[in-house]
């Protein structure tokens, strides 16, 4: 498929896309075609008609999200190409054939040059989520390239795009399966077995995202008592559970998070008395906690995902933050995070210093988190950096 729809930019505009940076602000443009529709391919020209790159359209203040800046046919061979260099930085760091690991990230958007979808592979499932107009027309041809690139080892493909797409594109989208059909929903995180709901549970069932950060966890939660913020499946209480902490409570909103998380302790311990979960807004939960965690997770979910909203989300977190300080025992740990993008990470780690400042404890930085491997950041879309976190120790 050739692009025959040309964008074309402001004079002096262009300096962004010459720096590789895969997205083209509505600002930018100086003409764009009538009859350019959400989700078609086009060629962005510069002010002088020159080639700079082949992206989508869409509505918004990103209006094009760049996918070449290569003049080249965008066919199923163009994004097995793709999906095929995705799954081999997989492969190159240890995730694709690993018997104690069958969950991962396979497509992450921008990072590895597919803006707009996301993909993540349970076992023999993958799920998958669009993003854009795009992407999500181009679901059947993803079909077509992960069964080319796993196959027979692929059993299934979950499309969870109901959620995820723009709202005003009408698409009237259903969450289901476009490719057989699954229903072999645990799956194996560094020996430990958790039940991922792909259905109705959060983002694609799963966050992948903090699987290195829950390993480090584990090697720290010997003879702990142990506080599970926003807990969702309990995954880092498991991991809690196999570090031998001394007691560990998960806590969630969700009456159905909650459940997931005893299913998920049930799945790796039987009845263990040391992990008990509680339905409860989690400052509440704090008000009534005070010395009783030398541990403390707080993995709140995104604060803020537009820029607009920016100061009440770091309000949120300074507040978080400061009553997780306030209440954890001397010599504690804190694991706190933040997996807003649109909050950097310097921005996050002064939010942080208020709230030390605010709670009157000693504060010491042991260690900053962040995404792991699967989760690839783009050099030239520093934006993909989106999960920061730090460890504290609080005296």
């Amino acid at each position: 498929m050739k692009a025959t729809l040309k964008i074309i930019l402001k004079p002096g505009k262009e300096q962004s896309i010459k720096r590789f940076h895969p997205w083209i602000f509505s600002g930018a443009i100086c003409k764009i075609p009538e009859k350019v529709k959400e989700g078609d391919l086009v060629e962005v020209l510069d002010s002088f008609g020159s080639f700079l790159a082949l992206g989508h359209w869409q509505i918004g203040t990103i209006a094009v999200r760049i996918i070449s800046f290569e003049n080249e046919p965008v066919d199923e061979k163009f994004w097995l190409k793709k999906v095929t260099n995705a799954y081999n930085l997989r492969k190159q760091i240890g995730l694709t054939d690993n018997p104690n690991l069958n969950a991962y990230r396979l497509i992450y958007g921008e990072g590895d040059e597919i803006p707009g979808l996301i993909a993540d592979v349970y076992g023999d499932t993958i799920v998958m989520q669009s993003h854009t107009v795009a992407m999500f027309r181009l679901r059947s041809v993803f079909g077509n390239v992960f069964k080319t690139v796993f196959g027979n080892k692929l059993k299934a493909i979950y499309d969870k795009s109901e959620n995820t797409l723009p709202f005003k594109a009408g698409l009237e989208q259903e969450n289901g399966f476009i490719y057989g059909k699954s229903d072999n929903s645990v799956i194996i995180e560094n020996g430990l077995k958790f039940k991922v709901d792909w259905e109705k549970g959060q983002k694609t069932g799963f966050f992948v995202d903090q699987r290195e950060n829950r390993v480090l966890l584990e090697t720290y939660s010997a003879d702990r008592t142990i506080l599970n913020l926003f807990s969702y499946s309990g995954s880092f209480s498991v991991y809690a559970m196999r570090g031998n902490a001394k007691l560990v409570h998960s806590v969630d909103s969700s009456e159905r998070a909650i459940n997931l998380a005893k299913e998920n302790i049930l799945l790796n311990f039987a009845d263990d008395e040391r992990h008990k979960a509680y339905t409860e807004e989690a400052f509440k939960f704090m008000e009534q906690s005070a010395g009783k965690y030398d541990l403390i997770i707080l993995d709140p979910p995104a604060f803020a995902k537009h820029f607009n909203v920016i100061p009440n989300a770091l309000k949120g977190y300074r507040r978080l933050n400061a009553k997780a300080l306030e209440i954890i025992k001397p010599g504690g740990l804190l694991f706190t995070f933040s997996c807003s993008q649109v909050i950097s990470r310097e921005v996050f780690r002064t939010t942080i210093f208020s709230a030390a400042a605010q709670s009157g404890r000693k504060v010491q930085i042991l260690r900053q988190l962040e995404q792991p491997a699967d989760h690839p950041v783009n050099i030239y879309h520093p934006e993909g950096e989106y999960l920061k976190g730090l460890l504290l120790y609080v005296t």
